[in-house]
């Protein structure tokens, strides 16, 4: 099994619904996504998918959010932006994307980890 993986950062607002706690009044994080990309074989450039592909599909999710307030954005103005489901979203945005790539071999999306602070990550993976 190979495995790659692309982080980047992005930097948004939000306030988390039926919670009670600071994080209930709006405020705002720098994040860092990281998608992990795996599958079995390497097509003849030997890749599993180009990087630059990943980074494309990460960096048009991303245009969507950052420097948002994300209870306005959907699918977060219904969803709790909290860290989980956010990790959840971009893990099926991520695999949509690559579900339209044309390559040789498949691949999925093992997992995706979530920083919302230096020491805070969520992370969704399929079990």
């Amino acid at each position: 099994m190979f495995e790659i993986s692309v982080e980047e950062t992005f930097a948004a607002g939000h306030a988390l619904r039926n919670y009670r706690g600071k994080c209930e009044n709006v405020h705002g994080h720098n994040y860092r996504i990281r998608a992990v990309i795996e599958g079995e074989q390497l097509d003849e450039a030997g890749l599993l998918v180009d990087f630059v592909e990943v980074r494309r599909i990460l960096r048009d999710i991303i245009e969507r959010l950052d420097h948002k307030f994300l209870n306005d954005v959907p699918p977060f103005t219904e969803l709790n932006p909290s860290a989980e489901n956010m990790a959840r979203y971009f893990y099926q945005e991520i695999s949509k994307g690559l579900a339209g790539g044309s390559r040789p071999n498949p691949v999925r999306v093992a997992e995706v980890k979530i920083w919302e602070t230096d020491t805070a990550t969520a992370t969704y993976r399929l079990p």
